[in-house]
């Protein structure tokens, strides 16, 4: 963002109340604070609009302000690169006529644009991209499938810029992919906010032992304590090795610990 030498600089709060003045008019304070941060953060000047507030319905929130680049964006990056070689007339599907939520309307069935692009070896590219009038529309409302009044007044051209703007991306992939505030202008978005953030996944429960005979135990302590006593083995190694493969009651480790009772009275 740019300021003339000979201007004196202007504060936020003053630029802020100039765009909502002239620019974005009626449009809420913070969504013209956003606009602000948007053209800082992309080194835009916020004077040549070069993005627009588009209020979109958004399931549990109501209608929200939306930052949304114009297509005189991409025109101008698209430009800014050197390689922009023109771009086609819009070419037009045949017209329909139909009745969409109780309002007549003629528009075009699709709409097909191409950009040039002079690529590093000199040659020329063509980018086509078409789009269809009914994906694109913006409604007069949530509630209706009737289009606003621009969409009907201006049904084609308003179409040829969703096709200008698709090819553009098309052909200058490094300008932006975000789509238009004409493509976006009436969308809603469905579904609320969803947490995305990976999820630890829950290990799963280990599978328990079977117990240790009472009968099993009772018949190796006798065989344990010679070991014992000849420091062969000891208690603890004794309840490890058995606990990797059986659950030991209380009772049973206690009896496997006294080992070491009987091994200090025979010392």
């Amino acid at each position: 963002m740019k300021q003339a030498d000979h201007l004196p600089a202007i504060s936020e709060d003053a630029l802020v109340e100039v765009l909502s003045g002239s620019l974005y008019p009626g449009a809420a304070h913070n969504s013209v604070v956003m606009v602000l941060a948007y053209c800082k953060a992309a080194q835009l000047d916020p004077m040549l609009k070069p993005v627009h507030i588009v209020p979109i319905y958004q399931k549990g929130r109501g209608m929200v302000d939306t930052v949304m680049p114009g297509i005189g964006l991409y025109r101008i990056q698209a430009a800014r690169t050197g390689q922009y070689a023109g771009i086609s007339d819009p070419e037009y599907g045949p017209p329909i006529t139909a009745k969409l939520g109780g309002v007549d309307v003629t528009y075009p069935e699709w709409c097909r644009v191409t950009v040039k692009r002079q690529m590093s070896n000199g040659l020329v590219a063509e980018f086509t991209a078409s789009e269809r009038w009914l994906e694109n529309y913006a409604t007069a409302s949530k509630d209706t499938v009737a289009p606003n009044s621009m969409w009907k007044r201006r049904a084609f051209a308003q179409l040829a810029k969703c096709a200008e703007a698709q090819a553009l991306r098309k052909a200058f992939p490094e300008v932006g992919s975000a789509p238009t505030a004409d493509e976006m202008e009436g969308k809603t978005f469905d579904e609320a906010p969803r947490d995305v953030s990976p999820q630890r996944q829950q290990e799963p429960e280990p599978e328990a032992l079977p117990p240790y005979s009472d009968d099993l135990l009772k018949e190796n302590i006798a065989k344990w304590q010679p070991l014992v006593d000849a420091n062969r083995t000891s208690p603890e190694h004794l309840i490890a090795t058995i606990s990797s493969k059986y659950t030991l009651s209380p009772a049973q480790i206690e009896k496997i610990q006294n080992l070491k009772a009987i091994d200090g009275d025979t010392a």
